[in-house]
């Protein structure tokens, strides 16, 4: 069965420090959707958080920042799903990902946190790990230790080039995500990355 998806978060941190880390892939993801369709975000204290909606051939998806930092990120996703009552499985969380590398997007549906703090606390607050994921790669330092430095880091002018065009991609897509057209979604992340010139 298709997912229907109404609640759309991306993960990031708030202030301009972290404005352009690769952490907040999933803003910019968010945000590009919201320069599409000419929305606003508006800050919802009751959800921690920034949200928009975009109504789109009959159906509502609710968008949302968490201003809480990555490590809370499960308090503004908890509360805004419980408001509306929106199920795990209609939950899509879009977010940095170092398995993959820069410009290569791909969607899934539950798993494991994979160290992702975000992650890990949407996991605690929902209670289950049965929403969809959106990865956005990044790449990975080669040292554990770099980690930290790295994703809080800015990516290259090379790497920020493919990161926003795997953003774009699926954001053409959105319509296809809205009437939870998984396949044809699928279709789109799963093809070659785009090449820079």
């Amino acid at each position: 069965m298709p997912a229907n998806f109404k609640l759309l978060v991306g993960l990031g941190n708030p202030t301009a420090q972290y404005e352009k880390t690769r952490h907040n892939a999933g803003f910019w993801f968010l945000d590009a959707i919201a320069a599409r369709y000419r929305l606003g975000f508006r800050e919802e204290p009751r959800f921690h958080g920034l949200a928009a909606k975009l109504e789109l051939a009959g159906d509502t998806l609710l968008l949302l920042k968490p201003t809480t930092y990555m490590n809370r990120s499960g308090l503004a996703v908890g509360a805004m799903a419980k408001y509306f009552k929106v199920e795990p499985a209609q939950i899509l969380v879009a977010h940095d990902e170092l398995d993959l590398p820069p410009g290569v997007a791909r969607l899934k549906r539950g798993g494991g946190h994979g160290g992702h703090n975000g992650l890990r606390d949407i996991l605690a607050h929902l209670g289950t790990p049965d929403y969809y994921r959106l990865r956005f790669g990044i790449g990975h330092p080669g040292d554990r230790d770099a980690v930290v430095p790295y994703v809080l880091g800015a990516p290259s002018r090379a790497e920020a080039g493919l990161i926003e065009a795997a953003i774009s991609n699926v954001a053409d897509s959105v319509p296809e995500l809205v009437a939870g057209n998984l396949a044809g979604l699928m279709n789109r992340l799963h093809s070659e990355p785009k090449k820079k010139a």
